[in-house]
């Protein structure tokens, strides 16, 4: 009889346990959704601990970073990264007004949207870059007499960065209030002056530009995707 029973019941609890013993596996962890900010002020996108850390040195206003986010976003960010083989560090290197305007835009999204942030206005960087310096020709005058956190934040909102902040949740007092955060301005200018000398030194006598890389602590001379996606996987990123 006892045999019996077990016979009966076995199937049952077969098709009761099977699903929860499937759903007790954990997902792989989605490390994109992973960032932290360095006590310099740059933004840590990934596993802390992965194998692979690059570095990039960034520029809003720089086609050929717009054009390496565009190209690198599906493998770099949504497999390397992902996987938590790779962190990416993202460090400012300003070089005007405008790219100002869209880096305070992008720090203001916090650690949560920095990075889609950021992919966001490289996205549109041919509707925005355009705008705002069409922008800032037609009102450079009346500007100038603003105080340097109002004119920037007249710039974002002429050229339409102000818009890409409000799409990524950003109210407009959040704008107000990171615009008109010194501190974090001050935070900006003191990385961009570090960024340039890192990227200046690694590129010899001729000076460097945007963007530049670093791979564990190697700086990388070829700003285009490819080469750097050889020396990613060469380093252990998958």
């Amino acid at each position: 009889m006892r045999r019996l029973i077990t016979l009966l019941l076995a199937p049952l609890l077969t098709l009761v346990l099977a699903p929860l013993m499937v759903s007790a596996v954990a997902a792989p962890r989605d490390w994109t959704r992973v960032a932290t900010q360095t006590a310099s002020g740059s933004f840590v996108i990934g596993n802390p601990k992965a194998k692979v850390k690059l570095i990039e040195y960034l520029s809003y206003t720089c086609p050929h970073c717009a054009h390496f986010s565009n190209e690198s976003s599906a493998v770099l960010k949504g497999k390397y990264v992902r996987s938590g083989s790779t962190s990416v560090e993202l460090r400012h290197a300003i070089r005007d007004k405008l790219d100002l305007a869209a880096a305070v835009v992008a720090r203001c999204t916090g650690t949560a949207g920095f990075s889609a942030t950021t992919d966001a206005i490289f996205a549109a960087q041919g509707e925005w870059g355009p705008r705002g310096d069409q922008f800032e020709r037609i009102n450079g005058s009346r500007m100038a007499l603003y105080s340097e956190s109002a004119r920037l934040r007249a710039l974002a909102d002429g050229s339409g960065l102000s818009d890409i902040g409000r799409a990524k949740g950003l109210s407009n007092a959040a704008l107000d209030a990171c615009f008109a955060n010194t501190a974090e301005l001050l935070k900006i200018a003191v990385m961009t002056d570090a960024s340039w000398k890192a990227i200046n030194a690694a590129a010899g006598p001729e000076g460097g530009g945007t963007p530049s890389f670093v791979v564990n602590g190697k700086p990388h001379t070829k700003t285009e995707w490819a080469g750097l996606d050889t020396v990613l996987r060469a380093a252990g990123a998958k």
